[in-house]
C-alpha cells in the first residue's frame, strides 16, 4: 500500500458514508411529505456519491470530476433550499415550488415536529376513514422550517468537509494530474488524425 491509501481510506471511511446516511435520511422524510423535487435532487446525489466512491477507490478521475461538479451543484440546491424555507428574496415556504405544484404538501416536520400536538376535527356532514379536517399544529419545540434548514446545513456541512479533506490531498491532486493527461492525449489524438490529408 502506498502513503496516500490512509488519506483516501478516511474518506471513504468518514465523509462517503456520511454524506450517504444524510441523504438517505433526509430522502426518507422528503418522502413522508411528498417534496418531489428534493426527492428527485436526493436521488442523484445518492447515485453520484457511489459515482465517487467508486472513482475514488479505482482512481477513475472522470467520475472524481462528475462528483466534485456535482458536489457543487449539491450545496446550491442546499442553499437554494436554506433560501426556500427562511423565505429569502421572495420564496415562500408556503409555496407549491417543491412538491411540482401536485399537491399541498408540506414539509413532514410542519406536522410531525418535536413536541408538535395536531388538532383535528370532524368535518359536518362527511363520513368515511378520512373525514377529518386539520385545524392547527400547536406546541412545536422547534418550526418545521429550521428543521429543514438543519437538514440542508448538515448536507453542505458534509459536502464542504469531503472537498476540504478529501480533495486537496495527494491522491487527488494526482488524479486530477492524470485527468489531464489523458485529455492532452486525446487532444494530440484528434489533432494527429485532423492534420492527415485526405486523399
Amino acid at each position: 500500500m502506498s502513503q496516500r491509501s490512509p488519506i483516501i481510506l478516511l474518506c471513504h471511511i468518514i465523509f462517503i458514508p456520511l454524506s450517504q446516511l444524510a441523504a438517505l435520511e433526509r430522502q426518507v422524510f422528503d418522502f413522508l411529505g411528498y417534496q418531489w423535487a428534493p426527492i428527485l435532487a436526493n436521488f442523484l446525489h445518492i447515485i453520484i456519491v457511489i459515482l465517487g466512491l467508486f472513482g475514488t477507490i479505482q482512481y477513475r478521475p472522470r467520475y472524481i470530476v462528475v462528483y466534485a461538479i456535482w458536489t457543487a451543484i449539491w450545496v446550491t440546491w442546499n442553499i437554494f433550499i436554506i433560501c426556500f424555507y427562511l423565505e429569502v428574496g421572495g420564496l415562500s415556504k408556503d409555496s407549491e415550488l417543491l412538491t411540482f405544484n401536485i399537491s399541498q404538501h408540506q414539509s413532514w416536520w410542519s406536522e410531525n415536529g418535536p413536541g408538535c400536538v395536531r388538532k383535528e376535527a370532524s368535518m359536518a356532514g362527511i363520513k368515511g376513514l378520512d373525514s377529518h379536517s386539520y385545524i392547527s399544529v400547536i406546541g412545536c419545540a422547534l418550526e418545521y422550517r429550521y428543521i429543514e434548514v438543519m437538514h440542508s446545513s448538515v448536507q453542505i456541512l458534509v459536502a464542504l468537509c469531503f472537498l476540504v479533506h478529501c480533495f486537496p490531498s495527494q491522491p487527488m491532486i494526482d488524479v486530477f494530474w492524470r485527468l489531464n493527461a489523458e485529455l492532452l492525449r486525446e487532444q494530440k489524438c484528434h489533432t494527429s488524425l485532423n492534420s492527415i490529408p485526405s486523399g
